[in-house]
């Protein structure tokens, strides 16, 4: 990966708190787990940025390069890659990716039913 796409996603990781790397946008995903993913942010209140992957494939292939994570959509809170769509689900239905959250002072305002 080249240092120009490394800086891009440092500095997106390093300006928003809480960053989605997807395929489309929040508003129109271009994919099912990407829209899962944003569905479950924008459930719990949390305000992140999305950075279409689709726009740029330097930044398609770079952000798994950066990660060393295979797949698309990817979170990262406060510069932490979290995981992926499934490591997403996962922790919000056991309330983890809530406390979480918390922890990183995020607000996230919705519990999981």
């Amino acid at each position: 990966m080249d240092n120009v796409v490394a800086d891009r996603i440092r500095q997106e990781v390093k300006e928003n708190d809480v960053v989605l790397f997807m395929k489309g946008t929040p508003v129109f995903p271009q994919c099912g787990f990407s829209a899962t993913a944003a569905q479950i942010l924008t459930h719990l209140g949390v305000k992140f940025t999305g950075v279409d992957v689709l726009q740029d494939p330097s930044i398609r292939q770079g952000i798994k390069d950066f990660s060393n994570w295979p797949t698309i959509p990817q979170l990262y809170v406060k510069g932490e890659f979290v995981g992926g769509c499934d490591i997403l689900r996962e922790m919000f239905q056991t309330g983890e990716l809530q406390q979480f959250f918390q922890e990183k002072g995020i607000n996230a305002e919705a519990q999981a039913s």
